[in-house]
Formats: C-alpha cells, structure tokens, sequence
C-alpha cells in the first residue's frame, strides 16, 4: 500500500495542487466567486473526474495488481470498466478535475496548465508508455491499442475477440 501512497502523492497530488498552485502564485491569480453556471460545472466536473480517477485506480490495484505510477506498474493488462472504451480514463479523470479547478477558481492559468499537462501527456504516451506497454504485453496490448482509442471514447464497449479469453 506504500507504493499508492508514493504514486497518489507524487503524481495525481503534483498535478491537481502543487502546479496549479504555483501557475496561480506566478500568474497572479485574484480570486473572484465564479458564476452560478461556473460553480455548478466546476463541481459536476472536479467530482465526476475524481470518480473516474478513483475507479480507475482501483482496476489496476485489483485487476492490474499494481498501480499507476511508472516505478510500480501494472502486471495485468487492464481493459474493463472505462478502459473499454478509451484507453486513458485515468488522466481524462485527472483533466476533467484540472477543468473542474479552473472553472472553481475562475483561472485562466488552471486552465493553461490543464492544455499543458495534456499535451506533456499525450507525447510521453505516444512515444514511452505505449512502446512500453507493447513489450510488456505483445499482441494483447496491440490489439487493443488499435480497438480502443486513446482520447475520445467509443460509443460501444470493446471486448476481447471469441476465444481470447483473459483472466482480467
């Protein structure tokens, strides 16, 4: 459970406060209540992106029997729940929070650094995780790489192909 504590900390935490912290401080945020609208948006984002953040996180403890730092991985490929739909659930989660803050806070730098954080992203999947994700797993994870797509989700649930059968 330490190895969580040590992933939850440096990545999600980093990423939802520190930064976002530091982009405010710099930027020389002024807080103002946000509109009505801004509110309800900003709660129904954040808690919707943590409820995915969270449920994913708990496939890749039980079905991935790791976690979701680099330094402790996953030893299952993970493809249920919203992994059926669209590979990354855990960082649009994490997104859908920055979008959550930047529309809680009225902040225009939030919002940078949520452009940011996606396209920092985007490229370390792109060019390290999936290359590494396709070692680890072969065919399983070429398969579903090409089945699934990485950002926007499929309208219809992805399931392995009759026959192929895995025990996660």
């Amino acid at each position: 459970m330490s190895e969580w504590i040590k992933a939850v900390l440096v990545l999600p935490f980093n990423a939802l406060v520190v930064i976002p912290a530091l982009f405010l401080y710099f930027g020389g945020y002024k807080f103002a209540l946000p509109s009505s609208l801004f509110l309800a948006l900003g709660f129904i984002s954040f808690f919707a992106g943590a409820a995915l953040a969270v449920w994913t996180m708990v496939l890749f403890w039980k079905v991935g029997k790791g976690t979701l730092a680099p330094w402790a991985p996953t030893q299952n490929l993970v493809v249920k729940g919203p992994y059926c739909f669209v590979r990354n659930p855990m960082l649009s989660g994490v997104l859908a929070m920055l979008l959550g803050e930047s529309m809680l806070l009225g902040s225009f730098q939030i919002l940078t650094w949520t452009v940011v954080f996606f396209i920092i992203n985007t490229v370390y999947f792109i060019f390290v995780e999936e290359k590494g994700l396709e070692k680890r797993f072969g065919g399983d994870y070429i398969l579903y790489k090409k089945s699934v797509p990485r950002w926007i989700p499929r309208l219809s649930r992805w399931e392995l192909p009759d026959g192929e059968k895995r025990d996660n």
